[in-house]
């Protein structure tokens, strides 16, 4: 954390006395963070991934958008609350506020709250552990026990060693492994991309819809970095409204083309986000058995972006992201700053990402 502080501090300096300006600073950051950041493969017994992308060269990156003139910081989760669109596949949450008390013989009045009931990492802008998913050798056809001793995790660890009874926490591969993201972000409009309509259940964002923004965006010279995470804003996250209501938020989505996943694993990127409920694109009726997946999905798996992305490159997720003002305007390059909570063996965590950057950049 100190080496991380001396190098925020250090480039502030130099951006506050002007001695480059803005732009060239961002690129002589990206230039020289080029030969700083590490590349796979990573050591025995790994538990993050590509994470381990973090250190010097994402943080001079990210550095030179907190120097930057006119730097603006952005909320990229959503508030929580008992009304806020819920997850089907986690356990709802409900808050409970409790009276104002005191403590006799003080002038003190305070207030708290408690979670009464539901799954905290899995309701709101969270975010998920590489232990969230893992692989079976064969599609599990219903019946019987769920073949869970099966289980294959990212870096080949197995449901022994990650969690070996039903009720235990993660052993391996847990929230709580997380480092602190501190790294440059590219936000990629997509809703742009389509003409300025937000995308639709199933739709899916390509590889070539991301070359596609990145050369519209202006952005085809630098890229997609190692290290870097990327925020795709679809539009869907229009749809998130609180009170929840009728809302088809939770029902369905657009999401990542599984060509698109490989692609930014190839990139090295630390974490992906998209401000739709799963990463993965899910066709309307598809939750209720009554849509297959999107086309291009593989046989057997309907959330074939979170297996991948978990499971085998080692690449976080973030779901219910809030891009919509970092895309109104404009700031396709970022510091972002995500900090989940350490869990001990958890699958996943409530989360608020935030970027620095400059309008229109």
């Amino acid at each position: 954390m100190r080496k991380l502080l001396g190098v925020l501090a250090a480039l502030a300096v130099v951006g506050a006395g002007g001695a480059f300006a803005q732009s060239d600073g961002l690129n002589d950051a990206v230039e020289r963070s080029k030969t700083m950041v590490p590349s796979p493969p990573w050591g025995e017994g790994d538990q993050v991934g590509m994470a381990n992308a973090l250190g010097q060269g994402t943080w001079l990156r990210c550095a030179a958008h907190l120097a930057a003139p006119n730097a603006k910081a952005y909320e990229l989760s959503h508030e929580r609350s008992n009304t806020m669109p819920l997850s089907p596949f986690g356990v709802p949450l409900k808050y409970v506020y409790r009276p104002t008390v005191g403590i006799p013989g003080t002038v003190h009045a305070f207030n708290g709250e408690q979670v009464e009931s539901g799954e905290p990492g899995a309701q709101g802008t969270q975010m998920d552990a590489l232990g969230h998913f893992a692989i079976l050798p064969k599609a599990w056809d219903g019946q019987g026990e769920f073949p869970s001793g099966t289980a294959q995790y990212y870096g080949g660890y197995s449901q022994d060693q990650v969690k070996p009874a039903p009720d235990s926490p993660l052993l391996k591969l847990g929230i709580e492994h997380v480092p602190p993201i501190v790294t440059s972000a590219v936000l990629l409009d997509a809703k742009a991309h389509n003409g300025g309509e937000a995308l639709g259940a199933g739709d899916r964002v390509t590889t070539a819809d991301i070359e596609a923004m990145l050369e519209s965006q202006g952005l085809a010279e630098r890229g997609i970095l190692p290290g870097d995470v990327v925020y795709i804003h679809t539009g869907w996250s229009e749809n998130w409204q609180d009170p929840a209501g009728n809302t088809p938020y939770y029902g369905m989505g657009p999401g990542l083309a599984y060509d698109a996943a490989q692609y930014l694993a190839e990139k090295r990127i630390v974490l992906i986000a998209l401000d739709n409920p799963f990463t993965d694109p899910v066709n309307d009726g598809a939750l209720q058995g009554k849509a297959g997946p999107p086309e291009g999905v593989p046989d057997g798996q309907p959330f074939a972006i979170h297996s991948f992305n978990l499971a085998e490159a080692g690449i976080h997720q973030i779901q219910n992201a809030r891009l919509g003002e970092l895309a109104a305007d404009k700031v396709w390059t970022s510091c972002t700053m995500i900090l989940p909570l350490r869990s001990r063996g958890g699958s996943g965590s409530p989360v608020r990402p935030v970027s620095i950057g400059t309008t229109g950049e």
